[in-house]
């Protein structure tokens, strides 16, 4: 694996595993929100996304690491407003 990809594998991932991990600790520690187990998970749904799309093939100019990072915290955020509306 280059270093390149690596480094970009590392920021998608860790964007998705942070969100995951306040989403987690919003529902159970502090309490602000009540999350389901699957919900909570989200964030990590679009890391596997974006884990299984990488074919090696043209990407669009959109399809960025930055981007994919992005989308998975916006996951979390979505999820975490969607329990609160509840």
């Amino acid at each position: 694996m280059e270093i390149e990809r690596a480094r970009d594998d590392l920021v998608v991932a860790a964007s998705a595993g942070a969100a995951t991990i306040a989403v987690a600790l919003l529902s159970g520690v502090v309490g602000v929100v009540e999350v389901g187990t699957l919900p909570t998970l989200a964030p990590l749904a679009v890391y596997a996304v974006y884990l299984f799309s990488r074919k090696g093939g043209p990407y669009g100019t959109l399809d960025e690491p930055r981007n994919w990072g992005i989308a998975a915290v916006l996951a979390g955020v979505a999820v975490v407003a969607a329990s609160a509306a509840l």
